[in-house]
């Protein structure tokens, strides 16, 4: 197929913005390309506010057509969190046609080379980068997360994710030269000389199995990891938040085409309700890499079946923030509060299990008992989600029925020290939106250990009470060792503790934040900077994003030849 984009105009766009990110995740400074306030779109092609919403309005009721071969059918069901029906419909594949189709244009995306492949990948990035407005009402209303949640993690953050990737896959494919003149001497006979060529080849067809909660932003890492290596991508989307990777992939399908590429490097796999297609996909012998953001249960069952593939999972985990004492206590319970209540502890890096000596801690404004922590941060989320606009503005709306029911249930596992409140959005009156809860826990308890030692996903707290700061840590380090963490906060002044959490950290690799009282929070990430998991714990068998994260992607196949 003729090329509208060639390779050197390709190169010539891009290659500096690649250049900027292979410099930044050598530095692990602050960088990034994608703006990440509302304003800043609306030139240079780049949708508005206004036009991006008319985009997504458009989408409604329609049939999201991508000219893939094997559709068998069309299927959708989307309900936004915030009411509304997107009455969007989308292929439905019949794998036996489409995985073969997948796998034709691999020779020629193989032989365009990592460069090449990289800055495709970038261009794909730049064009959905335009479009963050329409994408932004397309994760809000498949997410729940408030429109600025939704903006801001669903579009730059995500593309930065993605961008960060693509960096990675050309670091790993480019430390081998892609030839090489070899030569043994051998005294006073002629020397054996060798030319030899090495190429990456890809692994095959790349599974990305797509979360409700962040489709983006999760999903684009092992997307682009996959494509830029020189595996054909299947996108298949949860259910009820496909609509941010259909449109990933009908602008990846675009750029691939005009590239001169086959467009079915990437497709898309949306199921019927109930039909489970991922199950179905993860074990057919042409899936070769597979990635998984999700529960805990199908995680561990992908790394268990699946075993044709490499399996790349993000699970679940039991988030623990440590509070041994601080010399800035009022920023340490606004920093908390913000960190609980951000959408609606709907995050995998929200903390669930806050562990505070029963004895109390000592603070900048004096000793604070166990009681007192709690009812101060307790104090501090109210104070934060008191305006139920500012609320909504935080808490956006419950994902599911599932996360509401955790959290009505969770009043009942221990004291109430902050009971949830509902609250009304004007804009969408269907919104389940809610406060979150904490609920106090003795440590020492079998009974509440069942309950702090278990994944609550969603806007649920327990505040532990623990003999002391050693204990804190002993528990800290069985919960990241059994149960996993995708994180972990702590607050002290004391050197030697700070010394004692930092080596469980390091011991069980979990990622730590220390004493975070500004405009940092510990569910927050930075890409290209930050590691999001460290694939060294049950939370998860990745890191977002690190060489281990691409290089299995693709293997080096060396030819020799005599010179």
């Amino acid at each position: 197929m003729a090329a509208e984009l060639t390779a050197p105009q390709l190169i010539a766009k891009h290659r500096p913005t690649l250049d900027q990110a292979l410099e930044t995740i050598r530095t692990r400074a602050y960088w990034s390309p994608h703006p990440e306030h509302p304003k800043a779109y609306g030139e240079n092609g780049s949708l508005s506010l206004p036009e991006g919403k008319a985009a997504f309005d458009a989408l409604q009721g329609t049939r999201f057509d991508l000219d893939q071969p094997g559709t068998d059918d069309w299927v959708g069901g989307e309900v936004s969190p915030y009411g509304p029906e997107l009455g969007i419909t989308y292929p439905h594949p019949d794998i036996d046609t489409l995985l073969p189709a997948m796998r034709t244009g691999m020779r020629a995306w193989r032989d365009a080379g990592a460069e090449v492949r990289a800055v495709v990948c970038l261009e794909i990035l730049s064009r959905i980068s335009a479009r963050t407005h329409e994408f932004a009402h397309a994760v809000m209303h498949t997410s729940g997360q408030a429109f600025m949640m939704a903006f801001q993690a669903g579009g730059p953050h995500a593309q930065d994710r993605g961008l960060e990737a693509v960096a990675y896959a050309y670091v790993e494919q480019s430390r081998t030269p892609d030839a090489a003149e070899w030569t043994k001497p051998q005294g006073k006979r002629d020397p054996i000389a060798l030319n030899k060529r090495f190429t990456p080849v890809a692994r095959g067809i790349s599974l990305m199995i797509g979360c409700n909660t962040f489709p983006t932003w999760n999903g684009y890492p092992g997307l682009f990891a996959s494509l830029a290596t020189g595996n054909p991508v299947l996108v298949k989307p949860h259910p009820r938040a496909v609509l941010p990777l259909a449109l990933t992939v009908r602008i990846a399908r675009e750029v691939l085409a005009e590239a001169g590429f086959d467009p079915n490097l990437v497709c898309l796999a949306v199921e019927r309700p109930g039909e489970g297609i991922a199950k179905t996909l993860a074990v057919r012998p042409e899936i070769k890499l597979i990635d998984y953001t999700g529960s805990t249960s199908f995680g561990d069952w992908l790394e268990a079946n699946a075993r044709q593939a490499q399996v790349y999972t993000e699970k679940a985990g039991v988030n623990t923030v440590v509070v041994e004492s601080t010399d800035d206590y009022k920023g340490m319970l606004a920093n908390l509060a913000f960190s609980l209540s951000l959408y609606s502890g709907q995050m995998c890096t929200t903390p669930q299990n806050l562990l505070i000596p029963r004895d109390g801690i000592q603070t900048d404004a004096g000793a604070k008992s166990y009681d007192d922590v709690v009812a101060d941060l307790a104090a501090s989320v109210n104070g934060l989600l008191g305006d139920d606009a500012r609320a909504n503005g935080i808490l956006g709306a419950l994902v599911n029925p599932d996360v509401k029911s955790r959290l009505e249930a969770a009043a009942g596992l221990g004291e109430v020290a902050l009971p949830s409140r509902e609250i009304t959005n004007p804009e969408f009156p269907d919104a389940v939106v809610r406060t979150p809860v904490i609920v106090k826990l003795d440590g020492a308890k079998p009974d509440a250990e069942a309950a702090y030692l278990s994944e609550c996903f969603g806007p649920v707290s327990f505040a532990v009470a623990v003999d002391s700061g050693e204990d804190a840590v002993d528990l800290l380090r069985r919960t990241v060792r059994d149960k996993g963490a995708m994180t972990v906060g702590a607050y002290t002044t004391s050197e030697e503790f700070s010394a004692a959490v930092e080596e469980t950290c390091l011991e069980e690799c979990a990622q730590l934040s220390l004493n975070l009282t500004g405009g940092v929070y510990v569910n927050q990430t930075a890409a290209f900077s930050d590691f999001h998991g460290s694939g060294g714990n049950p939370a998860a068998n990745a890191a977002l994003c690190d060489g281990a994260f691409v290089a299995n992607r693709f293997r080096v196949v060396e030819i020799r030849k005599d010179a």
